[in-house]
């Protein structure tokens, strides 16, 4: 007698390995991340938007031009991040800190326009004296008002990158 002939249906891998097995949980959309933690999002958008400001008040108390030209252009790399964000998942921010902002039911980027759009809707996170950048702390999914809006989640393990290897295109 020979060895067994071969089972049907896919072989069991090792564990943390390929897909899940029929009927388990799938876990959170987006591929190998888990929902990204409030610390996370709040050092990617300390990134992302924090330090031009900075920038740009202290160029201003020297000369209003200047202080304005740095204003549009900090406008103009805002308008860019939410772009990248929607097109890649990534804005400049979460490239280093190593998240990603995916569609909930699709798991997948969001796309371009839909990134700028979900950029304007945190400006209802903020209106509100800031309790929208907070809801990640208590939602389950760990979501701000913006991303209920435009229906996204933020997840990580995406690989962490340098400043100098994040601004590239």
């Amino acid at each position: 007698m020979g060895p067994p002939g071969p089972s049907y249906g896919a072989p069991a891998g090792p564990p943390g390995f390929g897909a899940p097995a029929y009927g388990a949980p799938a876990g959170p959309p987006g591929g190998p991340g888990q929902l990204a933690e409030w610390p996370q999002r709040a050092a990617s958008g300390a990134i992302d938007f924090v330090a031009i400001g900075i920038i740009g008040a202290i160029v201003q108390q020297g000369s209003v031009a200047l202080g304005s030209l740095i204003s549009l252009l900090g406008l103009a790399f805002g308008i860019y991040n939410a772009y990248l964000n929607g097109t890649t998942g990534q804005s400049v921010g979460k490239k280093i800190v190593g998240t990603r902002v995916v569609g909930e039911a699709t798991g997948q980027p969001i796309g371009g326009g839909a990134g700028i759009i979900r950029w304007l809707c945190h400006i209802i996170d903020g209106i509100i004296c800031g309790i929208g950048y907070l809801f990640p702390l208590w939602d389950a999914k760990k979501q701000t008002i913006a991303d209920k809006i435009m229906k996204t989640v933020v997840i990580t393990g995406q690989p962490k990158q340098s400043f100098g290897d994040a601004i590239k295109p």
